[in-house]
């Protein structure tokens, strides 16, 4: 059979499968096995037992369910209450004021909670009634909260740059630390804009006089934000300085949240419970996707498919420029449709033998899965996030879209930035210890 005709059964396939809201895990094996019985290889049963075994079984892979874990234990603490206490006294008066503090507590909780639609959610059911009360403009506290929640997605540890280390055999430690520069780019943009808008809309802020807020109030907060950023400095910078793996760091993050919801008060018997069960829940999900991404992909081996495409692609003579255009294209729309991890696991084997054809850093092109991804999650208007932020207020799903559109500029914006300058991506990971 024809290769072109055999691709786009498959992919119609996948597009029915998936319309139908069959699990993207048994869409992944359905079509897998297809192929293989396409290309004539009947030995279905023994290639996925075999496929599943190296799919979950690396040890990189260890590092996913314990960091899923730590960010369950501290989603069961005071950890956003804390933030919007200890970061309210310093932002105040900021142009723009406390809605700062829903960019600085999205940007401080994704390093603890890995998930964009959790960042979102936890963050927004504690600022967005507070910023109700005090006066702010409620499309400008949405759209920080869309924009923001987004950074779960790449700064680290981030659950996704795990799902891509594994996938494309690319260092998760550095894949981790090359995320840090372009997440805070993006809490940067956000800041900016931010104050931007509220020197322009000051009628749209709060009219109450302000008060003055002493520098011991002020350092007085910190305590609150003390004990999680430690925690996120010391996984971190372990990294960062050689002196763990990933999954060593991750395992001292889980003792590290374990001891910081003792000491807050907010760890009883259900919620350790509550934790462990939320985290063996969402890492068997992504772990069994990606066995299912992992028998696709060797389904589409003995069928040729990406060798072919790759051939096809370098036939085109593209210019890394212009294959990084029409890959954004791809990825918003399907961001539009599927969380980022499935759209990762579904597009990476059979995009990584065309991007290496080009010449593109796989280290680089992992943090540009991740920014195009995170813009794809508030894309107007059926990006994934938005239906998040939908439930927390209640408004029509055009409105948060609208709210959110300034923010998905902004990370087109960061976009363009780290293609144009890809050290913003490498700089950090080369200077890592080799230790």
């Amino acid at each position: 059979m024809d290769m072109t005709l055999i691709s786009i059964i498959l992919a119609a396939v996948m597009l029915i499968l998936l319309a139908f809201g069959v699990w993207v895990s048994f869409t992944l094996i359905i079509v897998g096995a297809l192929g293989l019985l396409l290309s004539e290889n009947f030995q279905i049963g023994l290639l996925f037992s075999t496929s599943s075994w190296g799919a979950s079984t690396s040890w990189s892979l260890t590092a996913l369910p314990l960091f899923i874990w730590m960010g369950e234990i501290l989603f069961r603490t005071r950890l956003s209450e804390d933030l919007f206490k200890g970061l309210s006294p310093w932002l105040s008066g900021v142009p723009g004021k406390l809605f700062h503090v829903n960019i600085l507590s999205c940007g401080i909780f994704a390093a603890v909670s890995g998930s964009s639609a959790a960042t979102a959610a936890t963050i927004g059911r504690m600022t967005l009634p507070e910023l109700r009360k005090q006066g702010y403009s409620e499309r400008m506290a949405v759209g920080t909260l869309a924009g923001s929640g987004t950074l779960g997605l790449l700064i680290p540890p981030s659950i996704i740059l795990i799902v891509y280390g594994v996938a494309a055999e690319v260092s998760i430690a550095r894949l981790f630390i090359a995320g840090a520069l372009p997440g805070l780019l993006l809490v940067s943009l956000f800041m900016g804009y931010t104050m931007i808008w509220g020197l322009l809309h000051k009628d749209e802020l709060p009219q109450t006089k302000a008060e003055h807020i002493s520098w011991s109030t002020r350092f007085k907060a910190l305590k609150q934000l003390l004990p999680v950023m430690s925690l996120i400095g010391f996984v971190l910078g372990s990294i960062y300085g050689g002196i763990t793996t990933p999954t060593e760091a991750a395992a001292i993050g889980v003792t590290g949240a374990i001891v910081i919801a003792a000491v807050t008060g907010s760890l009883s018997l259900n919620s350790f419970i509550d934790s462990l069960m939320g985290a063996v829940k969402s890492a068997c999900m992504i772990i069994f996707i990606l066995i299912g991404a992992h028998f696709l992909t060797l389904s589409m081996g003995f069928l040729g498919i990406p060798k072919e495409l790759a051939a096809w692609i370098g036939g085109m003579d593209l210019s890394p420029m212009m294959l990084i255009f029409y890959l954004t294209i791809l990825f918003v729309v399907l961001g539009c449709f599927l969380d980022g991890i499935s759209v990762v696991v579904l597009t990476v084997a059979v995009i990584l033998p065309m991007v290496d054809t080009a010449g593109i850093d796989l280290l680089w092109f992992g943090i540009f899965i991740v920014l195009v991804v995170e813009m794809s999650q508030i894309t107007p208007p059926v990006g994934f996030n938005l239906f998040v932020i939908q439930s927390l207020t209640g408004k029509n799903i055009l409105y948060v879209a609208r709210a959110a559109l300034p923010f998905f500029l902004l990370i087109a914006l960061a976009i363009a930035l780290v293609t144009l300058f890809p050290e913003i991506v490498t700089y950090l990971p080369t200077t890592m210890s080799k230790s």
